[in-house]
């Protein structure tokens, strides 16, 4: 299932599986940074994982931003220079 997110930029929703079974679920955005394709993995704490990405020779190229009602997000590149985002979930973010 595809959904607009009703968020404060154009995203939309992708639902692979069911609650109960989730498959791979993702999202559909404009392309950033000249990348047609963005993985983000979910962490509990974005603060540690951009540290570790750093330590490791990665860059944070987006700094962490609050997403309402979803929680965090912030975008990195590896030491080869492809992009990924770090998404932290904390539905009470304003």
């Amino acid at each position: 299932m595809i959904e607009k997110w009703e968020g404060p930029v154009e995203y939309w929703l992708v639902t692979t599986g069911p609650d109960t079974d989730p498959g791979i679920n993702g999202g559909i955005m404009k392309r950033m940074m000249n990348q047609a394709t963005v993985n983000t993995v979910i962490v509990p704490s974005a603060d540690k994982f951009l540290e570790r990405v750093t330590r490791a020779g990665g860059k944070v190229v987006a700094p962490k931003m609050p997403i309402p009602g979803a929680g965090y997000q912030t975008y990195c590149k590896d030491p080869e220079g492809n992009l990924f985002g770090i998404h932290q979930t904390d539905m009470s973010v304003e």
